[in-house]
């Protein structure tokens, strides 16, 4: 996870979140049904976005423009061993580090208090016994089959005073407090008619995957209050189904209350549909007796229809992507690795056709190619004493067309022969010459000033052996030599030894990049061949 990803996905995602809940700011006297399709669309929307590489993209076009700045949007970079052992990105890994674990320790709390809330509910109900009660049980089948729900509805009675709750997807159930029994007609018709209107309505599903959002998105507000809105609208909505079922709102209003005065503590749990919460009852009961408000139910079926419609409206949007439709000027500036800018830089860009076009940066390192239209290129720099960058781009979006370009400084090469009769007396071993590093005006290459000769090894002598060995090594900041590597499997290990022994002891001046030390890759390649 990279930290302009994770940026650019929690800015797409609160801009769902907070589009909905203007949305539904200005639906306030509109049905609560649809305010609450809404927000469940734009919650599972926003859960999306960091997914929305896997959705197929939705291109904008855009007139051709060029806006050419300092800061440009899309960097090329070469990575060598000296680049990633650079402060700069090691602190930038470490910080995106630390980032994904504070995301991942939160992740984990609010999903482990999720699951916990659900543990405790699943042990009330296991705990509850099935109530047998005639008056629930000839209300609950009436209104299972006017609700048209298919399975049965166990009632449960709990063995707490406050719990008044429903849950359940494939096998739901409602779980009633130990006052339930001594409950008239009325409030029985009440109280099922809402909580058969959660079932039928699946909100217990809708707003379990909301608080899961909430869990993966905990760090960010808008999740928080749009959880808090759904699960409000979804009692609204179950509020209107009840009052159109032919109860009177102040009748509904006065057993509300009156629930709500015998469960002082009713169940605060994020993973239950809970009837009557304290902090909710009152604008519930103040709007439910509102004539301005429209209390007007909507189909099932519509309500699928008008979620689809509004989570397909915000897949569309999480997928745009600016696109450039025609040519514009490819444009940029090229830097070393201290961010000093780099000029008499070769430029080549390449066309799918083979054309080439070329440029050289200024003395500000900026560089320009004129009406590059979109597509795919090849495009290569060089400069002495400095790795050629060779890298693909692709052309799309408004921002390709403004680049940055990081050139590292380029690699010393060193290649030793040590020589040795097959028979009699070791020879003396003259010591290679390195091969002059190529240097820009800004580059002072390292200079040896410690050599150390690789010895024959003996029983490789004794037994007419001779081999290469191609080595890697990194000169440091200090010009002492580090990380010596061989780079191919083919050497004999006493070979490998020898040379990478030698090289160790290697000491050379300070490679200077603007004044300041910078490390650089050594290629050495020693040769033991014997003579007659």
């Amino acid at each position: 996870m990279t930290t302009t990803w994770a940026i650019e996905s929690l800015v797409r995602g609160s801009l769902v979140l907070a589009a909905a809940l203007c949305v539904c700011a200005a639906l306030r006297r509109h049905s609560a049904a649809l305010r609450h399709a809404i927000l469940a669309a734009a919650i599972l929307g926003s859960a999306l976005v960091p997914a929305r590489e896997l959705l197929p993209e939705i291109a904008v076009p855009l007139p051709a423009v060029s806006t050419p700045s300092q800061a440009p949007a899309a960097t090329i970079g070469v990575t060598s061993i000296s680049e990633q052992l650079h402060a700069v990105p090691q602190a930038r890994g470490a910080a995106g580090a630390r980032w994904l674990a504070v995301w991942l320790a939160g992740a984990m709390v609010m999903t482990i208090l999720l699951a916990a809330d659900a543990i405790r509910m699943r042990r009330i109900a296991r705990r509850a016994t099935l109530l047998e009660d005639e008056r629930w049980r000839r209300c609950a089948e009436r209104l299972r089959q006017a609700f048209g729900i298919r399975t049965a509805v166990p009632l449960l009675l709990t063995t707490t005073p406050d719990t008044l709750a429903t849950s359940g997807v494939f096998r739901p159930r409602v779980m009633l407090p130990l006052s339930a029994r001594r409950w008239s007609d009325e409030r029985i018709q009440v109280v099922l008619s809402h909580e058969f209107a959660h079932i039928s309505r699946q909100d217990w599903v809708v707003q379990i995957g909301a608080e899961m959002v909430r869990a993966l998105t905990w760090f960010n507000p808008l999740a928080w209050i749009a959880c808090t809105r759904l699960r409000r609208e979804s009692e609204h909505a179950c509020d209107d189904i009840v009052v159109a079922r032919g109860v009177a709102a102040p009748d509904y209003a006065a057993h509300l209350v009156a629930i709500a005065r015998s469960c002082r503590r009713p169940a605060q749990h994020s993973s239950v549909m809970a009837m009557a919460r304290p902090s909710t009852l009152h604008r519930r009961i103040t709007v439910m007796l509102n004539s301005d408000v429209d209390h007007r139910t909507q189909a099932p079926r519509r309500m699928v229809w008008i979620g689809t419609l509004a989570f397909t409206l915000l897949v569309s949007v999480i997928a745009l992507q600016a696109r450039q439709t025609g040519p514009a000027p490819l444009s940029g500036t090229v830097y070393d690795p201290t961010g000093a800018v780099l000029p008499g830089v070769a430029i080549t860009l390449r066309d799918a056709n083979g054309i080439d076009k070329t440029a050289t940066t200024d003395a500000a390192g900026r560089f320009e190619f004129a009406a590059i239209p979109p597509g795919q290129y090849r495009f290569t720099t060089s400069r002495p004493g400095f790795k050629a960058v060779d890298t693909n781009l692709d052309l799309r979006n408004t921002g390709d067309w403004d680049r940055a370009i990081t050139m590292q400084v380029g690699d010393l090469h060193e290649t030793i022969t040590v020589s040795q009769s097959r028979m009699g007396p070791v020879q003396p071993v003259q010591p290679g010459t390195a091969q002059p590093l190529r240097v820009g005006g800004n580059i002072r290459p390292p200079l040896k000033l410690v050599d150390v000769r690789p010895v024959y090894p003996p029983e490789m002598q004794a037994s007419g052996r001779e081999g290469v060995v191609p080595l890697e090594a990194i000169i440091r900041r200090d010009g002492t030599v580090g990380s010596v590597r061989v780079l191919s499997a083919q050497v004999h290990p006493d070979f490998a030894i020898a040379a990478a022994d030698a090289v160790r002891q290697w000491r050379f001046s300070p490679t200077l990049l603007n004044g300041q030390a910078v490390e650089v890759v050594m290629n050495v390649s020693v040769t033991f061949r014997l003579s007659d």
